[in-house]
């Protein structure tokens, strides 16, 4: 005779019913289950793969200490990167100016005669150390005799990558011809400092540039601008103007090659502060200083 027991509602017969010691512990297993699940926190009802408050906190404080780890790193790499370009702006005006001399007789760029003295004009005296691409007039001057046959194609290496202040490079270049312009480099063409009278002495020749004031051998030719000025001078045109952070100087020597020079003493730095009738001497100055790196 066959046991017929309650059977579900897909008809499958349903196990009977346990009594004694088995069906107490089944009963406190099942029940233990149930209060788990509904008890907040528990590991049934944690989401996979979530994160707690904590791990949260954590993951953002390392990522917060990366960062800080990181970016004067990735500062430092960004600045050594456009000093290296830079310096490779620099060389590409020395190639030019040994393509002039070449030209010219073995000179290098000089520039048109002076013009009269004014509150805006930094060209007074034929040879005179400057960051001038052209005259009041437009007429180009010291560099900017490059532009037109030898820097047509690439005239913005007249002008820092690593510029402290922003880039004036397509302003510049726009008032050659018409106006003053300026480029981010020095240019010692024939060593004169004079805002007025006749200079003495000229050095122009490439391959004889004579000596300095110190009886050292003239050797740089273009550096970067490293320029201090009083803010009261920037209605007469004359503003800070500085590249690197200050921190170093492309220097290129008449032999072609290109240095970058550390300038964390200054001492390739012209600080005018509202005097800028020493502006030039101070210039030139500071290529002798260079010229001890040649």
């Amino acid at each position: 005779m066959f046991w017929k027991g309650p059977s579900t509602s897909l008809g499958t017969p349903a196990l009977p019913r346990r009594n004694g010691i088995d069906g107490v512990l089944g009963r406190s297993l099942a029940g233990a289950r149930d209060a788990c699940a509904r008890r907040p926190g528990t590991a049934p009802d944690r989401v996979l793969g979530a994160f707690s408050l904590i791990e949260l906190l954590v993951v953002i404080a390392t990522l917060s200490l990366l960062i800080a780890i990181l970016l004067p790193a990735l500062s430092g790499a960004r600045h050594h990167a456009r000093r290296t370009t830079c310096a490779a702006h620099v060389r590409q005006v020395g190639m030019a100016i040994h393509l002039y001399a070449e030209d010219f007789d073995d000179t290098i760029p000089f520039g048109p005669s002076g013009r009269p003295v004014t509150g805006s004009n930094f060209y007074t005296v034929t040879g005179s150390v400057t960051s001038l691409l052209s005259l009041e007039d437009g007429a180009p001057v010291g560099l900017g005799l490059l532009l037109k046959d030898y820097l047509s194609h690439q005239p913005t290496v007249l002008f820092c990558p690593g510029a402290d202040q922003p880039s004036e490079a397509q302003d510049q270049l726009a008032r050659v011809g018409s106006a003053q312009a300026q480029s981010d480099f020095y240019y010692r063409h024939a060593s004169v400092d004079l805002l007025s009278g006749t200079p003495k002495t000229f050095h122009v020749r490439l391959s004889n540039l004579g000596r300095n004031s110190k009886g050292q051998p003239i050797a740089a030719l273009v550096s970067d601008v490293q320029f201090l000025a009083h803010a009261s001078l920037a209605a007469f045109q004359v503003k800070t103007r500085t590249s690197h952070q200050r921190a170093a100087s492309n220097i290129l020597f008449a032999a072609g090659h290109v240095k970058t020079v550390s300038n964390r003493d200054d001492r390739l730095t012209v600080n005018i502060g509202n005097a800028p009738y020493d502006a030039l001497e101070k210039i030139l100055d500071m290529f002798e200083v260079a010229d001890e790196h040649r």
